[in-house]
């Protein structure tokens, strides 16, 4: 066995440059199952995170027919009030010029109740989030992303400081932590030191102060309810259902209810699949790569057809070349392999480097196990027909052969 092995890998080594582009096939192959895997599994992990961080345990409603009634805050307050429900707050929307000194510039401005810090999972990074007594008195407050309190006073705590909004002077009265995942678009501004950096600008008011202050905010069109159960969606989500039924007239189509951790579990799904869809292409350029090591393996037979019959006359078995050859398969297709998988954990950390802090994307090690039992296979599956043609020679037919 030893000796079949030595020269097996004398036989692979004799002819360098070829045995090289045998092998690219397979390292092609190998590499572009682990890049594309191990990117498309990045961008799930990414975006089920940013999903994650923003709390899967709450329900999104959309109203899209308000019936001519429209739904007013005391009223949706008035509705919420129940025991399934741990808190509610309704989210509107517009964009405002804001001025602080010399720096303005659009941000978005969302108009919420104080239930949206717990919903949504933000965190304070000084001061503190919108008080019911803020919507009952309209109060000219707001909370700040700690990139807009950067980009517009210059640093992080600026809790009592003014910024104009439209022409009105608001009072900042809380500061989200820089890990709190934004609402808004991120956008992209000039630093002082004239480079592109990536930044988030948007605040938070009272919803009350909102619909004062914006043409477009006039009733409830959406909102978000978390349940007082972590464990039990489905009883937060059914009493929903019922209130705005009864609310709307029994119109089902007046209405849109989502729940965040099925839209987790569905990302999820689309994650699993586009990753076996991807897994699935590059796997066709591992058999490419097989195709190629059976061609170079039956040119290697006829090559060496009087090396084989010379063998058999001295009085080496069909074993013992099948054997040979299958070894030499096996050794092209798994040093490609190996060779595949440095070149995509090279490659990863290129793609590593341009993607930033945005997406992560590390080698998959189970993808790496499977393109190594899959290669293993590849070798032997297309090294038997050629191992098997070069046992089947008979030696006097071999070593009349003169090529």
């Amino acid at each position: 066995m030893i000796q079949t092995w030595k020269m097996a890998w004398s036989a692979v080594c004799a002819n360098k440059l070829r045995t090289f582009l045998t092998m690219l096939g397979i390292i092609i192959g190998v590499a572009a199952l682990i890049i594309l895997v191990s990117i498309a599994d990045g961008a799930g992990d990414s975006v089920s995170g940013q999903i994650s961080e923003m709390g899967s345990n709450y329900l999104s409603v959309r109203i899209t027919d308000q019936k001519e009634n429209p739904l007013k805050l005391t009223e949706f307050m008035e509705l919420m009030d129940q025991e399934e429900f741990l808190a509610s707050s309704p989210v509107g929307r517009t964009n405002v010029t804001a001025k602080s000194g010399y720096t303005s510039s659009s941000i978005n401005l969302y108009g919420v109740s104080g239930g949206c810090l717990s919903i949504l999972n933000l965190e304070l990074y000084a001061g503190r989030w919108i008080k019911n007594t803020d919507l009952e008195n309209h109060s000219y407050v707001i909370v700040i992303s700690y990139d807009t309190a950067v980009e517009y006073f210059g640093r992080g705590d600026v809790v009592g400081e003014r910024l104009s909004l439209d022409g009105k002077s608001f009072q900042v009265v809380g500061v989200l932590s820089e890990d709190s995942v934004s609402l808004s678009s991120a956008m992209t501004v000039k630093s002082s030191d004239d480079t592109s950096e990536t930044v988030i600008l948007e605040g938070f008011i009272p919803y009350s102060t909102l619909s004062r202050i914006a043409e477009n905010v006039l009733a409830i069109n959406q909102f978000y309810v978390s349940s007082a159960q972590e464990d039990s969606m489905e009883l937060a989500e059914r009493k929903l259902e019922e209130i705005l039924q009864k609310r709307f007239g029994n119109d089902e189509d007046a209405f849109s209810i989502q729940n965040q951790s099925d839209v987790l579990e569905a990302m999820q799904e689309v994650d699993q699949t586009m990753s076996l869809m991807l897994g699935g292409i590059a796997a066709i350029s591992l058999l490419v790569g097989g195709i190629g090591i059976m061609n170079i393996m039956l040119v290697s037979v006829t090559e060496r057809t009087r090396e084989i019959g010379i063998r058999k006359a001295i009085g080496a078995g069909k074993a013992n070349i099948m054997l040979q050859f299958l070894l030499e398969a096996l050794i092209v297709s798994m040093a490609g392999c190996v060779a595949g998988i440095g070149c995509s954990f090279a490659g990863l950390k290129i793609i590593g480097q341009f993607m930033g802090t945005g997406m992560t994307v590390s080698m998959n090690g189970n993808v790496a196990l499977l393109s190594a039992v899959f290669c293993g296979i590849i070798g032997i599956v297309f090294g038997l027909y050629p191992a098997n043609k070069a046992a089947g020679k008979k030696p006097i037919d071999a070593l009349r052969y003169s090529g």
